[in-house]
Formats: C-alpha cells, sequence, structure tokens
C-alpha cells in the first residue's frame, strides 16, 4: 500500500475536501478515501472521472504499478504531465534537487525561476498552442551543475482528443 501524497496534494491544491471530490465524481467518500490511501485502484470510469476533476490525466493512477517505472527507477530519465496551465500534476524520477510530491501543483518557474525552467515553460506552451509534439534541448542549472536534457513533450488527451495538458520525458544527457 503506498499512500497517493500527489492526489492529496493535487486535491488540496485545487481546494477541494475528500467529500467534494466523491460527490462529484458519484461515489462514497470513504471509497474516495481508501483511493487517496492507496488501499483501493480506482475502476478506469471512477479514475476518469477524478481526472476530470482535478484536472490530470486518469493514466497516473496506472502508472504506479507500471513495471516500466520499475526500470526507470534512478535512471536519467524523468516523466511528467502538466495541466493547461503547466502546474505539475504527476511527476517521476525528478532529479534529486526536487521532490516528487513537492512539485505538483507548481509550474516549472514556481519550482525555481532560471533560464531551463523558463524555457521549459515556453516549450509545454507551445505544444498547447500548436497540438504538435515538440523535442528540445534544454539545459537547467542545478544543484549538480548544469545539466542538459532531451526533453520530448507531446499533447497530453483525454478520451474526446482534447487537449488537457502536456506530458513530458527528458533525458540527460552526457
Amino acid at each position: 500500500m503506498t499512500i497517493r501524497s500527489w492526489l492529496i496534494k493535487l486535491r488540496k491544491d485545487r481546494s477541494y475536501t475528500q467529500q467534494q471530490i466523491a460527490q462529484k465524481a458519484y461515489i462514497d467518500r470513504s471509497y474516495y478515501a481508501q483511493i487517496e490511501k492507496g488501499e483501493r485502484k480506482p475502476s478506469e470510469d471512477v479514475a476518469k472521472k477524478i481526472a476530470r476533476i482535478l484536472e490530470f490525466h486518469y493514466s497516473a493512477f496506472s502508472m504506479e504499478e507500471n513495471p516500466f517505472l520499475i526500470s526507470l527507477h534512478n535512471s536519467p530519465m524523468i516523466l511528467a504531465h502538466c495541466d493547461r496551465s503547466l502546474k505539475y500534476t504527476w511527476i517521476y524520477n525528478p532529479h534529486a534537487d526536487f521532490d516528487a510530491e513537492s512539485v505538483i501543483g507548481k509550474t516549472d518557474i514556481e519550482i525555481d525561476d532560471n533560464p531551463g525552467t523558463r524555457d521549459m515553460e515556453k516549450l509545454k506552451q507551445e505544444v498547447l498552442d500548436t497540438k504538435m509534439t515538440i523535442r528540445r534541448k534544454i539545459l537547467f542549472p542545478l544543484s549538480t551543475g548544469a545539466i542538459n536534457y532531451d526533453v520530448f513533450a507531446q499533447p497530453l488527451l483525454d478520451d474526446n482528443d482534447q487537449i488537457i495538458g502536456v506530458a513530458t520525458s527528458s533525458t540527460e544527457m552526457e
């Protein structure tokens, strides 16, 4: 059992109570609480409802158990989702300077305003504006020194093919 801290943080950042989410998703508050605690996995239908309310992609629920992520643990790759306002809704394997839970609900510039984060936000905004996948190299100043990342950003779509955000994969370059 793993507490879904990212979900709790996202709910609180959006100023919702568990009861409000449960009502909007047409589920019991106790069921929603069990989802947050990691005691229950929501059905696909419930995951989609919660995701729609909190403005994230429902795949975040299934990413937790994805064996693919195990192979990425401690790799030089970061996976993330952000909403249309460029606030993180999910992140996996961030650089050691950042805690995955603390970046939820924040934009890159809110996390750290520097040329790399400004370039990252420009890239994400360009993806939202053009509805196109974009790949770009971005240099980030971090505690371990400047690190170049090969960033692949693509529109994040809901079931109706509407853009709800941007998905990124960033690979550290040597």
